[in-house]
């Protein structure tokens, strides 16, 4: 899958590797697992999406996960892009609205080891102040905004990644901290379902 991926979107060799090592079939649903190698996003429990591989490529690209130690991603799903990251980060902090979803990454976190990968319930909005502050924070849903607070939570010299609304479109974003100043730059556009607020049960 990794080599499909490389044929559309350049990888480096970490993430290329990164990729390779995650057993995405253990993060479809059941009935999925003969299709989890397809480049395609598929359906989830809470009327959400595991995004397709070349998706998660790209966003961990975007991250420039390279002499960097903690991330924080807003919107854990099934937990394939945060397993991915694994591979790249000493710690992974990850945020699900859904606590179903939360439950079934946790297991499939510990079924595969996973000991550097954290996941908690709440409005990934609010970030996860506790462990802050992040090298890098990515969103894995669509947001019209990026809150201040999350910002606060970005390590001095970090970048963020999310996917914005902007007008009509959905364009992958990527922001830069330097002091209180915040730099922004278009990469390209995207499909990803949108942040919602509160917490489901």
């Amino acid at each position: 899958m990794a080599e499909e991926i490389e044929k559309i979107f350049p990888l480096t060799q970490r993430v290329k590797e990164a990729i390779a090592a995650t057993p995405r079939e253990l993060f479809v649903p059941k009935g999925f697992e003969r299709i989890a190698y397809k480049l395609d996003a598929l359906p989830i429990a809470g009327a959400q999406f595991i995004s397709s591989p070349l998706t998660v490529a790209k966003m961990t690209e975007y991250l420039a996960p390279i002499g960097v130690d903690r991330v924080l991603e807003i919107g854990c799903g099934s937990g394939y892009q945060a397993a991915v990251l694994s591979h790249l980060f000493r710690g992974v902090f990850t945020i699900e609205r859904i606590e179903q979803l939360v439950l079934e990454a946790k297991s499939r976190f510990r079924a595969l080891g996973y000991q550097n990968v954290h996941v908690r319930t709440d409005d990934g909005q609010n970030g996860w102040i506790q462990y802050a502050p992040y090298d890098r924070i990515l969103f894995s849903a669509t947001a019209k905004m990026i809150p201040q607070r999350i910002f606060d939570q970005l390590a001095e010299d970090g970048m963020l990644v999310a996917p914005l609304q902007i007008k009509e479109k959905q364009i992958i974003t990527r922001f830069y901290k330097h002091g209180e100043r915040i730099e922004k730059e278009e990469l390209e556009e995207c499909d990803f379902v949108p942040i919602l607020d509160g917490v489901e049960k």
